[in-house]
């Protein structure tokens, strides 16, 4: 294991999900001052939240934050005929995990007097995870395939074909801009994930801390907000390697 890309991630991902959960902590739960202040203060903190995580771990991992990149980055470290390090590959995602779980962690201390003011569980859970605004097993998983290819498509856009060292060498403004906008655009179905470890390891931290009066952690959503990002990161990969630098980056050269 490669420590500093392991402890990169870990912080990157730490913070992003401690600012990004941290939001929506404020904006539902009870009596806190930011209660009920809306979607666009939650796509906003969650757009500079993923500035935090980048600006920090950019320098020593590249920032992935999320194994939806890092699929898409090896998938295209590979199409590009280079070599796939496996005990690389786990070191994000391993490093991603524990650095999410970690921040769900931080949100449950720092607002700990709000979960037992707050009646409804489902807010308690939204704090965590996402969920569908329609259950739609077909069409949520559409939605954050979709999502997710917008941000690897357009992140390997931002490194002019090829970038393999994840959203830090692209600079934080522009994937916060990215995010924002994703989140803006296409969040209202889903709550855009797109990112398996920022819904999976919080989900799970759920389901484990004495948060007052919580409900379950509805398990049997689960499985999209994971898959789906993973599946729109391979889309994003194949497309932009065989479509559009085919037919738009070599016909510019």
């Amino acid at each position: 294991m490669q420590l500093d890309i392991f402890m990169a991630e870990v912080f990157g991902t730490m913070l992003l999900i401690l600012l990004g959960d941290g939001v929506v902590a404020g904006v539902l739960l009870a009596k806190s001052k930011a209660n009920a202040s809306g979607w666009i203060v939650i796509t906003m903190a969650w757009a500079f939240a993923v500035f935090t995580g980048v600006v920090v771990a950019g320098p020593y991992s590249g920032a992935h934050l999320n194994p939806a990149v890092t699929l898409g980055v090896f998938v295209n470290t590979a199409l590009d005929g280079g070599t796939i390090d496996a005990a690389l590959f786990v070191t994000y995602i391993a490093g991603e995990f524990v650095g999410a779980m970690i921040g769900a962690f931080l949100v449950f201390l720092h607002y700990y007097p709000h979960w037992a003011e707050t009646e409804d569980q489902g807010l308690k859970l939204a704090v965590y995870c996402t969920a569908p605004a329609i259950r739609n097993t077909t069409f949520n998983f559409i939605s954050e395939v979709i999502g997710t290819f917008v941000l690897i498509f357009v992140i390997f856009a931002f490194g002019n074909n090829g970038a393999t060292t994840g959203m830090g060498s692209l600079g934080a403004l522009p994937v916060a801009l990215l995010v924002l906008v994703i989140g803006l655009a296409l969040g209202g179905t889903t709550g855009y994930a797109i990112n398996p470890a920022r819904d999976l390891g919080p989900r799970i931290m759920h389901a484990i801390l004495p948060i007052a009066g919580k409900g379950g952690s509805d398990w049997a959503y689960s499985w999209i907000p994971v898959a789906g990002p993973l599946v729109g990161a391979v889309i994003a990969a194949l497309a932009y390697h065989f479509i559009f630098v085919e037919t738009v980056v070599k016909a510019a050269a």
